[in-house]
């Protein structure tokens, strides 16, 4: 029982006798405090008291951004089974156009006790974006694992599909294709994933004795209607081979070029990223790079439990390898 003490108070970073005063259920303890000590219980791998476990354990958050992307939905099926097979309940929290954020949804499953809380999306993704509360979740030594991006200055276990693997792969599929003038569309400028899918693309275009112009990367919202302004951009620049930093941006893409009188992939190819569902059904079927979603998923619940049962040695940010699915929406380059 000591021992216990003094490790959950060194954890928590208060005195022993307040810790012990929240497992007695004594008055005169904020509940911030309160909450601190019985997550660092649950950290630790030591059992609750009976009279406050409660749901505690039982409980996991899982933050979406949306569900119209359908690699989201795909995310959530795989980790909310992998989660029911260690005895935990997916909470599904999405956002929505003027809704509940991404902070209010932190304070509704801080208010619930969840055991941890996992991200596919989201603020953390974005640089410049407010993450106030994330470090609230720090703070609270709440377990927390975030899917393709990582947040500077915040130790969470990160897993995350090789985006510069990601690039390589496509970028070089059309240029085996013939494709020289090659445009890229990603998601705004702070956005982390797509920063690193612009490095590898330079990085490509570079081994290969070449300069990425600047007006050949634009920048766009993840949805189809901004897939398809932006390449009505690279359109205007002349480019013949288009990647996308994802599926639907790569359907806008599609549409662009149909728009213009302009066949896929007989004047344009596209390339997207995800492989989400349905696009071998698509017209064309989309050439896309498929994150491995499932065995994704699976480590993000594995990182999440080891550290509810405090046995995690923290592994950093995973990163898993991705593969080029060839399909109708890519072809040999035009004949100038």
């Amino acid at each position: 029982m000591t021992r216990r003490l003094a490790q959950v108070a060194k954890k928590v970073g208060v005195s022993e006798a307040t810790v012990s005063r929240v497992l007695n259920g004594k008055p005169g303890v904020s509940e911030s405090t309160r909450q601190a000590v019985l997550t660092a219980l649950d950290v630790l791998g030591y059992e609750r008291p009976t009279q406050l476990r409660g749901e505690r354990a039982r409980l996991v958050g899982l933050v979406l951004p949306e569900l119209q992307n359908p690699i989201f939905p795909a995310f959530a099926e795989v980790i909310g089974g992998a989660l029911a097979q260690q005895g935990l309940t997916p909470v599904l929290c999405t956002q929505t156009q003027g809704g509940v954020s991404e902070a209010d949804y932190v304070e509704l499953l801080l208010q619930q006790q969840v055991s941890g809380v996992v991200f596919a999306g989201g603020l953390f993704a974005q640089a410049d974006a407010p993450h106030e509360h994330y470090r609230q979740l720090a703070e609270r030594n709440i377990p927390v694992v975030l899917i393709n991006a990582s947040i500077e200055g915040l130790d969470f276990p990160c897993v995350s599909c090789d985006d510069a693997v990601a690039v390589e792969q496509a970028w070089r599929h059309l240029a085996s294709l013939g494709h020289e003038r090659i445009g890229l569309v990603l998601g705004p400028v702070d956005h982390v994933p797509s920063g690193r899918k612009l490095q590898a693309a330079r990085a490509v275009v570079q081994a290969a004795g070449g300069v990425l112009p600047d007006d050949f990367v634009v920048r766009s919202i993840f949805s189809l209607e901004g897939g398809q302004a932006a390449a009505a951009r690279l359109l205007d620049r002349g480019v013949t081979g288009i990647v996308c930093a994802s599926d639907p941006l790569a359907l806008g893409a599609i549409r662009a070029v149909r728009r213009r009188g302009l066949s896929v992939p007989g004047d344009v190819s596209v390339v997207g990223f995800d492989d989400s569902a349905f696009m071998s059904c698509t017209e064309p079927p989309l050439s896309t790079v498929r994150q491995p979603i499932e065995a994704m998923g699976r480590a993000v619940v594995e990182l999440l439990c080891a550290q509810i049962q405090g046995t995690q040695a923290h592994p950093g940010e995973l990163l898993f390898e991705p593969e080029l699915v060839v399909r109708g929406s890519t072809a040999q380059a035009p004949v100038s």
